[in-house]
């Protein structure tokens, strides 16, 4: 079969939607366009029914209730409202925050923000193999530390950090714990209650979901998190995120959520394997090659390698075909050397010669994307 370019490898970015979740939504931007906030009417309820199946939807994913979640905008939302709600909410308990030096922009300028009101906030930093030091963690802890913000897993090199350790100590220490969940959701097993995980950031659109739409999990007991609403407006979503809700894009989220829930055993394992044949492949034809953070605490779609000698981004030009990435979408227009890569301690020519493949459910998106088109033209027919 003849390959058709240009070809997508920069699942890390975004995904495409499935075609299962487009079809999901479709009635919620016509037939059943209510206000889920209208509670006079049938178009009101049947669209608040929708939101709160999705509220389930996602909290079985992640081992929640349905009342734990709280819908945004996307993740940078999220993680905003994490991280300075809880700084507000909890502020004469204290004000010291930690996070790590690789984290997304979304949570370090929060924590950037924050320090100019005041608030001290620790970066720990990392080993070459791009996670904390459990021990830096435990001595960076002040009898004024309220958060803890670190990354299930890294956007540009996709290791993932001792998530359940760090949920055990803030646990035992009683300080919360957030996480931003993005990368990590629908591609490794997310439990907040075994990882002891207090708020975790989650969006759509890393998950074959829409964009503009995503969900913050904030926990209800043991203990129950409060936090100081950064938009006023109507009370929604328990007074913590006010604003009338993106019914379509919540179904399309709860929709991806489910389908995760099915399918991410199976697509790891093939995601996986397809990674490390696009691994062998590089290292067995080119010479000084270096693959980027631990090979072992990793996405199973994620490859992250520096091409020695060679510029980036005269590497991406000559690989016009294939979407990749040097970077993180959200910093991809500076010409700066990736701040993650240079924080694992690599030189600058490295840093600057790296590529990020992003490898996702393509073959499964194509093949429910045939299904549906023969669907609707025997439907037509």
């Amino acid at each position: 079969m003849a390959i058709k370019l240009p070809i997508y490898m920069d699942y890390h970015a975004t995904t495409p939607v499935d075609p299962r979740v487009v079809e999901t939504m479709l009635p919620y931007f016509h037939e059943k366009f209510g206000n889920a906030a209208s509670r006079n009417h049938s178009f009101g309820w049947t669209a608040e029914e929708a939101v709160e199946n999705a509220r389930a939807q996602i909290a079985r994913l992640i081992n929640a209730t349905p009342k734990e979640i709280i819908f945004t905008s996307g993740a940078t939302e999220s993680n905003n409202l994490a991280i300075k709600g809880a700084a507000e909410m909890y502020r004469e308990k204290g004000n010291h925050i930690i996070t790590q030096v690789i984290e997304h922009k979304a949570v370090l300028d929060t924590c950037k923000r924050l320090e100019k009101y005041g608030y001290e906030v620790t970066y720990l930093p990392v080993g070459k193999d791009g996670r904390i030091d459990l021990d830096d963690l435990r001595r960076a802890i002040t009898p004024k530390t309220i958060l803890i913000s670190i990354m299930y897993a890294n956007n540009e090199i996709g290791v993932i950090q001792p998530i359940q350790e760090i949920g055990k100590l803030a646990k035992e220490k009683g300080i919360l714990f957030h996480t931003d969940g993005v990368q990590a959701l629908g591609k490794v097993p997310v439990d907040v209650q075994r990882d002891n995980i207090d708020m975790i950031s989650l969006t759509a659109h890393k998950l074959y979901g829409p964009k503009g739409c995503g969900a913050l999990y904030v926990r209800r007991r043991n203990p129950r998190v409060q936090l100081s609403a950064q938009i006023d407006g109507g009370g929604h979503e328990r007074g913590m995120r006010s604003g009338t809700l993106n019914v379509p894009g919540i179904v399309g989220l709860g929709k991806a959520c489910e389908l995760a829930m099915q399918d991410m055993p199976q697509e790891s394992i093939k995601i996986s394997g397809l990674r490390e044949r696009l691994r062998d492949r590089i290292m067995s034809r080119l010479d000084e090659v270096y693959i980027n953070g631990s090979t072992e605490h990793r996405l199973p779609g994620n490859l992250n390698i520096s091409f020695a000698y060679v510029e980036g981004e005269s590497l991406l030009m000559g690989i016009n075909d294939i979407a990749v990435s040097s970077g993180s979408a959200c910093t991809s227009a500076t010409l700066e050397p990736s701040y993650v890569l240079k924080a694992l301690g690599t030189g600058d020519d490295l840093a600057h010669s790296s590529i990020r493949f992003g490898i996702g459910q393509l073959r499964s998106y194509l093949r429910s994307y045939a299904i549906r088109l023969t669907k609707t033209a025997i439907t037509t027919a």
